[in-house]
């Protein structure tokens, strides 16, 4: 068995820190990330830079990442306008986001589920060929203004939405960190068996300390494609006290003890993780980087 990680810091996770990285900077650790292994990387989105500052470069971002050879630079969108803008720039695979919870889509994005889903629907009619695009479905599990997510209003989101792009990738993301494995398992299970073709993802959160238990319930649901973040960067603005993603560097040392592949080299991935937890204003996450760090450092004890 083989899962796909799709390292998801340089946007979900930068977008939350305060002071700004400077563009060559986060050039430079995407291409450490991509050196370790990891070929699908979201880079960052089209947004107001009013509303999220950190990620206003971009489309300089994404023109510095065609040098890093093999590298599948993921945009994330919520509407048409930042999609074409998106499309503008030359990016090839876009990431439209849109909310199961009608309160958290109206934050998010001042408009209904049923708005966004027909937003969708017209951004997958103009993508030029060659162009990919995905659905990340927020709030599929919990949200945070009214709490658990019904399975069947996940479900009826997903009815109207799965076959808008046959074969297209769909993540139900876990916005809050609060859900739980069993549910975690039962709702891809559900999804699995009404939507067949589709190729799933699942984005999940540490909040509450059940990331790597919801990834490896995802896994055993049949999901081969997973959302982290190195270093545990990350968080909703919408979602508070909701901490970052799962540490990508505790998926690959969990994955990795079990002989499932992940293609990743642990060490390079250490290594870019701990830098990206020192930036100024990030608010790391995770627990391998730090046991990894004290286990290299303690003296070897001696044969009694």
């Amino acid at each position: 068995m083989s899962i796909t990680i799709v390292e998801v810091a340089p946007r979900d996770g930068f977008q939350s820190i305060g002071p700004w990285i400077p563009t060559w900077r986060k050039l430079a650790i995407i291409t450490a990330l991509a050196r370790a292994g990891l070929n699908r990387i979201e880079i960052g989105s089209f947004v107001s830079p009013k509303a999220i500052p950190q990620l206003a470069d971009t489309a300089e971002l994404l023109r510095g990442c065609e040098a890093i050879e093999g590298l599948d630079a993921q945009i994330l969108i919520a509407t048409r306008r930042r999609a074409e803008d998106a499309l503008a720039a030359g990016a090839r695979h876009l990431s439209f986001v849109l909310s199961v919870s009608a309160a958290h889509n109206q934050n998010n994005v001042r408009r209904s589920p049923a708005q966004s889903a027909a937003e969708y629907a017209e951004i997958a009619a103009l993508l030029p060929p060659g162009t990919k695009i995905r659905l990340n479905l927020a709030t599929a599990f919990d949200c945070p203004f009214t709490g658990r997510v019904a399975m069947a209003d996940t479900l009826a989101v997903l009815a109207d939405v799965a076959h808008v792009v046959p074969g297209a990738e769909i993540a139900l993301c876990d916005t809050t960190g609060r859900v739980t494995p069993d549910h975690v398992g039962q709702l891809f299970a559900m999804a699995q068996d009404r939507f067949p073709g589709v190729h799933w993802n699942f984005h999940g959160h540490d909040t509450y300390g059940l990331g790597v238990a919801n990834v490896l319930a995802a896994i055993g649901a049949g999901v081969r494609s997973i959302d982290a973040a190195a270093a545990g960067l990350g968080g909703c603005p919408y979602a508070p006290g909701a901490t970052g993603n799962v540490a990508t560097e505790d998926v690959v040392w969990t994955l990795s003890r079990m002989n499932i592949e992940t293609g990743i080299n642990l060490a390079r991935l250490l290594a870019v993780a701990h830098e990206a937890a020192a930036l100024a204003g990030a608010q790391p996450g995770g627990r391998a980087r730090q046991a990894l760090a004290a286990s290299a450092r303690a003296p070897v004890a001696e044969a009694v």
